[in-house]
């Protein structure tokens, strides 16, 4: 079956998909019979192009190579914004990889309804939407029978959402804890070594780890945003931002680094949701762990996260937490399962 394909945004994440799709194109086809077509690219930075006999994924990437605009591709319709390419082209997969507002979820939000209503699937990787609105979004797929994908809102490939949901069907998750940023894993990693904190985030800005204004990361707002994921999607709570408590990790200092060293333990920023008896508790924070604990031993950029099940007791789950083709993967198993529930 081929698929027609609307990218709204193509930054890192929308190029790694097109990458994937191109060098996979081939295997894709005979071991699931799974064909795509791009019909349409809208970039707020980029430009925007639009086909409807279909876009070269080739020459689309070729363009974002070379630093030019999307409307530098030959031919084609040039110009139109997100809704315009949603409402006027026929689409079967509309993949959101705008950037994140954890404040107000759009413009992403608004895109990703937009498509759902007029009965489009779609996959996303932007937490905004997804921690805000879930239950709005999710009802409106569920009314129009669409898809609504998004395993690469929380450590991006790593397969957490499709293992709380499917692996650990059963299972009654009581507590979800984890480090589930690796901007500031990093950091402390690094500081283990004997960097200060400034020096640490000013590497980890170089490396690319870091934006410029690093609060999302150090100050656990990304942090913040995938445990009220995990909590609703996984948990099935209705958590909202405000009800997290949150504290980053700009106080710790290199003599708390060392401290705990001296106790065998070390400083990790954990998110963590339980619910029990009737009580939800959901906090983000930096915390010292004995090294006994899974999650001390993950260091650097890597991600891991611990379901407490009844059946299972703790399973723990380690991966990569960013990256490009780890968050286009991401994208390509949500299409993947599209494709298994309705076509089989």
């Amino acid at each position: 079956m081929k698929y027609r394909l609307i990218f709204i945004g193509f930054g890192s994440v929308g190029q790694g998909l097109t990458e994937i799709l191109i060098d996979k194109r081939q295997w894709l086809k005979e071991k699931y019979d799974f064909e795509y077509e791009i019909v349409a690219v809208s970039a707020k930075s980029k430009g925007a192009i639009a086909d409807e006999n279909g876009l070269s994924a080739e020459t689309l990437l070729e363009l974002m190579r070379q630093g030019k605009n999307l409307e530098d591709y030959p031919g084609g319709i040039k110009g139109l914004n997100p809704a315009q390419s949603i409402d006027r082209l026929e689409a079967d997969i509309l993949i959101e990889v705008t950037y994140t507002n954890i404040k107000t979820g759009e413009p992403a939000t608004t895109y990703c309804r937009r498509a759902l209503e007029k009965g489009m699937h779609v996959v996303t990787a932007n937490k905004g939407p997804v921690a805000l609105f879930y239950q709005d979004l999710k009802k409106i797929a569920d009314e129009r029978n669409v898809f609504l994908g998004i395993e690469g809102t929380v450590m991006s490939g790593t397969p957490v959402i499709n293992t709380g949901m499917n692996s650990l069907a059963g299972c009654s998750i009581k507590k979800i804890r984890g480090i589930l940023n690796g901007t500031t894993n990093y950091i402390l990693t690094e500081m283990e070594k004997g960097m200060p904190y400034e020096n640490v985030l000013k590497k980890a800005q170089e490396l690319g780890y870091a934006e410029a204004n690093p609060a999302s990361d150090v100050e656990g707002w990304d942090a913040l945003a995938k445990v009220v994921i995990l909590a609703n999607v996984v948990m099935g709570l209705t958590l909202k931002i405000g009800d997290v408590k949150r504290k980053g990790i700009t106080e710790i200092s290199l003599p708390d680094i060392k401290k705990a060293a001296q106790k065998n333990m070390r400083w990790k920023l954990i998110g963590e949701i339980s619910a029990e008896d009737g009580i939800v508790k959901a906090n983000v924070g930096p915390e010292r762990l004995p090294l006994s604990d899974p999650l001390a031993s993950v260091m650097g950029t890597t991600n891991a996260i611990t379901f407490e099940t009844d059946l299972l007791g703790p399973v723990t789950i380690t991966g990569c937490g960013a990256g490009k083709i780890e968050t286009g993967f991401s994208l390509l198993t949500d299409m993947l399962a599209i494709h298994r529930k309705f076509v089989g």
